[in-house]
């Protein structure tokens, strides 16, 4: 296929001869497993044992609770001997809550492995998300972005092409390389059930030209049903053609937008490690317990590729390639240009571990003293997310965090071409990160401060929603204290009245009596005058 070029990068040595020399060697179990909770982006997981425990190998000892999380499970059988904070690989050498096992030495399998799926074609898609969910897998090649949350694109959207992203372009790392030689079946089959959970209609499977011994296994094992489906593509190994844009770039001529993801685009990309994990999870039931983890560097006796527990401490995997050689001085978890040093080697494995290297003061000399920006452009010459990094670096410097932002500063992959060039020898990336990291810690101010005022706001409205409430309970007591006044009054007006008119009937009543007695005493007084004036008549007459 036609193949295209994206700007700037880099052509490094490769310095994987000695790493792939040798077969991966399985290693056994430690003496003791720190196991990390946080070993993916996203939220942290919460430990669903406690101490004392007995864990079975494959067993949850980390639950995830949000949509953006990954579970983590007991590499080997074992007793729980502590829960607390311990060093951890990351660039601040801050301690993260992990759970420390003790191994019994049986490496058994308990109730809480889950039944291989032979027949996972025939399941539902939702059923197989939630089993990679289950498996605690993440992106291995060195993101460790929850696989089952990109698999699961948002409604609407409708995802083609699925990339396998072979192009392990970074000096000293040859994990994947190894991988594809030794288990590329495995590889086929995680990239089958991931087809099917998308439903794409090809995929690219990227390898460098830089690994031909990988690039012979895959084209000698590819399955005939799998043919009209997967494309083998051979690609330059110049730095940084490993990134997931540079390589869209590279595969398609595609650009993902700033700011966008690949499945804009309706493509998915994924790592060999990630698919051979899915095949473990899905089809032998197996969950995210061990990776591939290179070791090497000058630093190294005999570099190889081991096959690690999660968990397992730096420094048995450096003894299991022959342990550090005399004057080692600095240990890199990653590859030259995007790795950084740690300071303790007890620290264990994670997910996101591909590459330990080893080095002395005479393999990493001083690039010397940091001088003043010349602005030759040799860093935008080479930047392969065509940005400007002296701008970014002069935004940065003067602490003008909104103004970095509007030249790209988040569409820096931190690649380290820019520094690599740089004839000042400023760390370039190191501004970028410190300015990034700025920008976090104040959206998550602003964040905190915004449901602080969210929660004030809030608590005024209850408050003067229950004054206002109170009023209204208060005025109607009030009205319904006036309304009883008030019947009062009506009730005693009528009382009154009542009384008022009795009054008056009696008054007429006893009226009506006097008249009626003064009526009568006049008629009788006549009678008897009447009588008494007959009575003389009489005697008159007599």
């Amino acid at each position: 296929m036609q193949l295209h070029r994206f700007h700037g990068g880099l052509k490094l040595a490769d310095e994987t001869e000695a790493s792939t020399a040798e077969p991966v060697l399985v290693m056994g179990v430690p003496a003791k497993l720190t196991v990390p909770l946080g070993q993916h982006i996203g939220e942290a997981t919460e430990a669903c044992v406690q101490v004392g425990d007995h864990v079975t190998k494959g067993q949850r000892i980390g639950q995830s609770k949000g949509y953006i999380a990954a579970h983590v499970h007991a590499p080997t059988s074992g007793k729980v001997v502590d829960i607390d904070l311990y060093p951890v690989p990351h660039p601040s050498g801050l301690n993260a809550p992990c759970v420390v096992i003790e191994p019994d030495g049986r490496d058994e399998w308990g109730d809480a492995r889950m039944e291989p799926w032979l027949d996972w074609d025939t399941r539902d898609l939702r059923a197989l998300r939630q089993r990679l969910r289950a498996g605690g897998i993440v992106g291995l090649g060195g993101a460790a972005f929850p696989t089952a949350v990109k698999l699961n694109p948002r409604a609407g959207q409708r995802i083609h092409t699925l990339v396998v992203n072979g192009a392990e372009c970074e000096p000293y790392i040859s994990a994947d390389d190894m991988l594809l030689r030794t288990a590329p079946e495995a590889v086929f089959e995680g990239i089958r059930i991931t087809a099917r959970l998308l439903g794409v209609e090809r995929v690219l499977f990227a390898v460098e030209d830089n690994m031909p011994e990988a690039m012979r296994a895959l084209t000698e094992t590819l399955p005939t049903e799998l043919r009209d489906l997967i494309e083998l593509v051979s690609v330059p190994s110049i730095y940084p053609t490993g990134g997931e844009r540079q390589l869209i770039k590279v595969l398609t001529g595609q650009e993902v937008p700033s700011g966008g993801l690949p499945a804009d685009l309706g493509m998915v990309c994924h790592n060999p490690g990630t698919f051979k994990a899915i095949c473990d999870t899905v089809i032998q039931g197996r969950p995210l317990l061990s990776r591939i983890v290179t070791v090497t560097g000058p630093g190294v006796k005999h570099p190889r590729n081991v096959e690690a527990l999660l968990g397992t401490p730096f420094a048995d995997v450096i003894e299991a390639a022959g342990g550090y050689a005399e004057g080692v001085d600095r240990l890199v978890m990653g590859g030259p240009m995007m790795g950084f040093a740690v300071h303790d080697d007890s620290i264990p494995v994670i997910k996101a571990t591909n590459c330990l290297l080893a080095t002395r003061p005479q393999d990493t000399p001083s690039p010397g003293p940091v001088m003043p920006c010349i602005r030759c452009a040799e860093c935008a010459a080479v930047c392969p997310a065509q940005l400007l990094p002296q701008q970014l670096y002069w935004q940065a410097k003067a602490k003008d965090f909104d103004a970095i932002q509007d030249y790209g500063l988040f569409d820096c992959i931190e690649c380290g071409c820019c520094a690599y060039v740089c004839p000042s020898n400023i760390p370039l990336v190191q501004y970028y990160r410190y300015a990034k990291n700025e920008i976090w810690a104040r959206e998550k101010e602003r964040q905190k401060s915004d449901i602080a005022r969210e929660r004030y706001e809030f608590r005024q409205e209850r408050i003067e929603r229950e004054e206002r409430e109170k009023a209204e309970r208060l005025a109607k007591k009030k009205a319904a204290l006036k309304n009883k006044e008030s019947d009062g009054d009506k009730q005693a007006a009528i009382q009154a009245a009542l009384e008022r008119a009795q009054k008056k009937k009696a008054a007429r009543a006893e009226g009506s009596a006097k008249d009626s007695d003064q009526a009568s005493g006049p008629e009788t007084n006549t009678g008897e005058e009447a009588s008494t004036t007959d009575n003389t008549r009489d005697g008159d007459d007599r």
